[in-house]
């Protein structure tokens, strides 16, 4: 059916509900939310957000579910997720 958007879901965002549809990835239910900002720069603590949406970049890196270094426009919503910003680049290996 034309205009079908999927099932809703909701997850949190820096503490913050989101509405979404299953389906979208994180960056774009987050933008689709207002959020402009998902991320800072390590050294000057500048904002980043959504900048190329194909994983090439790494500007939206995120937290996802305790896991650092997640990149917001490669992983798909689902209903529960926890997702904080990042202001910082871990060093630690992602799972």
């Amino acid at each position: 059916m034309k205009g079908d958007r999927g099932t809703p879901v909701t997850f949190t965002f820096d503490g913050q509900l989101i509405e979404a549809f299953e389906g979208e990835t994180i960056a774009a239910a987050v933008l689709a939310s207002g959020v402009r900002m998902l991320r800072e720069t390590d050294r000057r603590g500048e904002p980043r957000g959504l900048f190329c949406n194909m994983g090439i970049c790494f500007d939206c890196l995120v937290e996802i579910n305790g896991a650092t270094n997640q990149r917001a426009c490669q992983f798909s919503v689902a209903d529960g997720l926890k997702i904080k910003s990042q202001t910082s680049q871990s060093m630690e290996p992602c799972p």
